[in-house]
């Protein structure tokens, strides 16, 4: 069964599963799906075409699937899809999808969105992804599983981050970030590999040595880009995780790749 609170607006027309808990002074609308077990603490706001997996939580006063913060935007049936088990904390914000960005806005399962986190139409983020206070995402971003952002970073639109990528707090993205990436900064520079995060979720030793390795020729100062990726697609071609980076940088985008910054960066190689 299902537990609304008497306080709360819930139009019929929504459709609640089993288990789902509505909390003080929540409205939820017509075309909403929450899925099982899902709970909204209280003062939560859920509309637009909205779908929540099973064992969401919300908290106080989360925006979710209202009107995109777009200016191109003209009503159009665009949706929000989230995934299982995120913990979505107060005051976050989060949009459906345009005509010009597929339509869709879609969170993966297993993802916390801190306090007054943002993420914008058509962003689509990857499962056990984390968003730190006032962490915020433009339109059209994508984030790579296991990422985390930092407290009040801020991601341009159309910006790709990779799996397994740590943004320092207060950093600006204008750029893509390869997979297993760092960066940090004003205008953020890649600062290294996110050897912790690597270590912590796992990643064998052989693995951890050949992207350490693969990342001194690929961001060396020597050729051109073209020609360290060449070089490092030929001699890590059995090395999985390092052919992802080569595959995300071949990758067509509308954004540059983040690039060190040498002389913020002490240590970092300049040669193969």
């Amino acid at each position: 069964m299902t537990n609304i609170h008497p306080s709360s607006v819930v139009d019929p027309k929504a459709k609640l599963a089993e288990g789902v808990t509505v909390g003080p002074f929540c409205v939820v609308g017509p075309d909403v799906e929450l899925g099982q077990g899902v709970e909204l603490v209280a003062h939560v706001v859920v509309g637009g075409r909205t779908k929540i997996g099973a064992g969401t939580r919300i908290f106080p006063f989360a925006s979710i699937g209202l009107q995109p913060q777009d200016l191109k935007y003209k009503g159009e049936p665009s949706e929000l899809i989230i995934g299982e088990r995120n913990q979505i904390r107060e005051h976050v914000t989060m949009n459906p999808g345009t005509e010009g960005g597929g339509m869709i806005t879609k969170v993966g399962n297993d993802c916390l969105f801190m306090m007054s986190a943002h993420v914008a139409h058509d962003c689509i983020v990857g499962n056990n992804v984390i968003l730190a206070n006032n962490a915020t995402l433009a339109g059209h971003v994508q984030v790579g599983d296991c990422a985390v952002l930092g407290g009040l970073c801020a991601v341009h639109q159309f910006v790709r981050i990779g799996r397994h990528t740590m943004i320092g707090g207060m950093s600006g993205v204008e750029n893509d970030i390869i997979p297993y990436g760092a960066v940090m900064g004003n205008r953020a520079y890649l600062s290294g590999l996110n050897l912790v995060g690597l270590k912590r979720r796992g990643f064998a030793r052989d693995d951890i040595h050949a992207l350490r390795n693969a990342y001194r020729v690929l961001f060396s100062q020597e050729g051109t880009m073209a020609e360290r990726l060449d070089d490092v697609a030929n001699l890590f071609k059995d090395v999985a995780c390092v052919m992802e980076i080569v595959d995300f940088v071949r990758a067509d985008s509308s954004r540059a790749i983040c690039r060190p910054n040498w002389e913020n960066v002490p240590g970092t190689p300049t040669a193969t």
